[in-house]
């Protein structure tokens, strides 16, 4: 479906009319389209700011201001003192204002590159963009990603505000390319309206003033557009809402509290637990004001249910003829948001709504040229790019569409280790290629493996930097064991590229998938009673931290082999550094590479202090203490 775009030139069919309401919109575009000051003039023009603020305006414009007028609009928006000084806008700046017509939040969102998260943040919950173009520069790479995100995001409608057109002389034709270029960008992202308005937020012209220099532009200004625009009633089903916290202030009462996402409830009405299908009726809806006889989408309120049934944190309560879909495997829109590039097969924290859960991205299956919005195939996702990716999650989750809902069809991604928010994400549906396979259980468990061999299950994690020793100790350490009658086997880093992961290179996602591939191999070794020994570089915590996951509590133990760089140097028994150095070998970790070590390893083997002899009889005496042998 193609985007509806209105003749900005001849358009008379806008209404005046005030639609009433709240309505949320954000301001985007490149740096120094002149985001601040079309916003600061909004709010002084509609006579939103007080008096107190007015006097720091005017002195501040004076210390600050950067366009040579009494008053410098954009200081109403860039509060921070480091904005004032770079003359950037690096936060997100909310504003409120009100006409006769309607209430408004506004969002102004930075133009550079480096802060598309805020941007992201700002288009969330906004029902409007207005997307500022320079009249000089045209469209920029920065117009088309912010578009695209405010797509993604659920944004609807759009004016395409071309902005500083007095630097051009109101030219109209200027004005008419940048308008049909535009709607050539745009024409497959599903906007209901776009309305473009030549404006100078400067001068005034078009924001809440026609204007008189542009005889040839019959459309509405910006006001105009922002009070008439028609939202029509937000697309919402059945009731559906996600438990933040079980509340049990004493033994007789137990609620369930949380924000309604969607739909209406009232005392009577039949829910069901997503996860579990379980049905129940709701005999209470508890707010801090008292009780209340419905709820609406948006309101915070605790439900009281007949039947006392298993639901936690997490957990989505819906309409019990219309259930939210669960699923654990999904194709998503990703917006990426970290320096260190997305990887499929490393393992991340997903956040929906109120449930946090472990997943991956399994494949990424395109990201999108924002030049020409065309798809590209990837193999990962630097920081700003936005893809298509398939997820699997260690657990199944209630969740909708994002296009049906932004409460359950929207996700963040969360670095394991910084608790860092890396990306964000828009469920598209559910792959439910996988809905046939069942786990089958079998008579022979891992107890009675371990029971027939005389010993428990465990994985021995060794990591370390090329030439540090790791493959010469578990050499010695898996004669011992076996000298002892212990079930065990190595797991070596050049051993399993012979084979298993022969096709893989030294790439940093080929790197996350060797590591993640060699995890899933120890744990059915050690389902199988095997005390495995497995020696790779295995440079990121967070694969190794993947692996663990795949084990019982207790049975992985990560062994940091821990030999300095320049010992690795002198040892080098492969000339790898050499030729490292010589830049013969690309991705080499310790040289052109990164290493993570291990902040707490669970045995921390320092190898260049003693002999091997004594680096193996501390991993055997932890082993012994743990009693793994």
């Amino acid at each position: 479906m193609g985007t509806a775009i209105e003749d900005p030139v001849t358009a008379t069919d806008w209404s005046p009319q005030a639609t009433g309401g709240l309505l949320r919109f954000i301001t985007c575009g490149s740096v120094d389209d002149g985001k601040s000051t079309l916003i600061g003039r909004l709010l002084y023009e509609t006579g939103s700011i007080p008096e107190d603020q007015l006097a720091t305006l005017q002195r501040d414009s004076l210390r600050f201001g950067t366009t040579g007028e009494a008053v410098d609009y954009s200081l109403l928006v860039d509060g921070l003192e480091a904005e004032r000084e770079q003359a950037i806008t690096i936060d997100v700046a909310y504003r409120f204002f009100t006409t006769s017509k309607r209430r408004f939040i506004v969002a102004d969102t930075p133009g550079h590159e480096q802060y598309t998260r805020n941007m992201a943040t700002g288009a969330s919950t906004a029902d409007l963009a207005i997307v500022l173009v320079d009249a000089r520069k045209g469209l920029l790479t920065q117009t088309r990603r912010h578009s695209l995100i405010a797509s993604l995001m659920g944004i609807r409608h759009v004016v395409l505000a071309v902005n500083k057109i007095d630097l051009v002389d109101f030219d109209q034709v200027i004005f008419e390319e940048i308008c049909a270029e535009y709607k050539t960008a745009v024409e497959t992202f599903n906007f209901r309206s776009l309305v473009a308005i030549p404006l100078s937020a400067r001068f005034g012209d078009n924001v809440i003033e026609s204007s008189r220099r542009m005889p040839w532009y019959h459309g509405p200004n910006l006001l105009q557009r922002l009070e008439g625009v028609e939202l029509g009633e937000a697309v919402c089903g059945p009731f559906r809402m996600p438990v933040q916290l079980v509340s049990r202030p004493n033994s007789s009462f137990r609620g369930y509290a949380g924000t309604v996402a969607c739909g209406r409830i009232r005392p009577g009405d039949k829910v069901a637990v997503a996860a579990s299908g379980r049905q129940t009726q709701v005999t209470q809806i508890i707010t801090a004001d008292g009780a209340l006889l419905e709820a609406h989408p948006g309101n915070a309120v605790t439900l009281v249910l007949a039947d006392d049934l298993d639901v936690s944190r997490g957990d989505v309560l819906a309409a019990s003829d219309a259930p939210v879909g669960v699923a654990d495997q999904f194709q998503a829109h990703m917006i990426w948001l970290s320096e260190t590039s997305l990887q499929s097969g490393r393992t991340y924290l997903f956040k929906l709504a109120a449930r946090t859960v472990s997943g991956s991205i399994t494949r990424i299956r395109h990201r999108m040229d924002l030049n020409t919005l065309g798809q590209m195939q990837a193999d990962e996702l630097a920081l700003n790019e936005v893809g298509v990716v398939n997820l699997s999650f260690a657990t199944a989750v209630a969740f909708e569409s994002y296009t049906e809902s932004r409460d359950l069809g929207g996700f963040i991604v969360i670095d394991r280790q910084s608790n860092a928010t890396i990306g964000v994400g828009m469920i598209d549906f559910a792959l439910r290629r996988a809905t046939n396979i069942r786990w089958q259980e079998l008579d022979v468990d891992r107890a009675a493996r371990a029971a027939l061999k005389g010993q428990k299950p465990a994985v021995l994690w060794f990591t370390g930097l090329s030439g540090a020793g790791k493959s010469t100790i578990a050499n010695l350490l898996e004669r011992k064991l076996h000298n002892e009658g212990r079930h065990t086997y190595v797991l070596d880093g050049d051993n399993v590229r012979h084979g298993l992961n022969r096709d893989l290179g030294f790439t940093e996602a080929d790197r996350v998938e060797n590591i993640r591939r060699v995890g899933e191999v120890a744990a059915l070794m050690a389902d199988a009673g095997l005390l495995v020994i497995v020696s790779f570089i295995s440079p990121y915590q967070a694969d190794r931290d993947a692996a663990r996951e795949k084990l019982p509590a207790g049975e992985f133990l990560e062994v940091f082999i821990d030999t300095p760089i320049e010992e690795c140097r002198l040892r080098d028994p492969k000339g790898l550094y050499s030729k490292a150095d010589a830049g013969l070998i690309q991705n080499f970790t310790g040289v052109n590479a990164p290493y993570e070590a291990p902040a707490v390893p669970d045995i921390h083997v320092r190898a260049s202090v003693g002999t091997v002899e004594e680096s193996v009889d501390q991993v055997l005496q932890e082993l012994r203490l743990r009693a793994l042998c």
